[in-house]
């Protein structure tokens, strides 16, 4: 199985960073660096939704929960493991 870490940050690299010398790791602040804005972190919460086939209630979908890869890896092995 792909490694989390690694589908969310090929997804956030391709959907997100218009320069691709940009470097982005596993820790680069999301949306407080101003990668991801809330009409973005919906559609990654829907991306991961189906990518994982699991629900993520809106009220776990915070900037906080979305603010790095590692962050969103987590909020998602909660889930899957629920």
């Amino acid at each position: 199985m792909e490694d989390i870490k690694d589908v969310v940050l090929a997804y956030v690299i391709e959907e997100y960073l218009e320069d691709e010398e940009d470097e982005l790791t596993y820790d680069s602040p999301l949306i407080s660096g101003g990668i991801v804005d809330s009409f973005s972190m919906v559609s990654l919460k829907r991306f991961l939704e189906m990518k994982y086939k699991i629900s993520i209630p809106d009220e776990k979908a915070s900037p906080e929960a979305f603010d790095s890869v590692t962050k969103i890896t987590a909020l998602v092995e909660e889930f899957l493991n629920k």
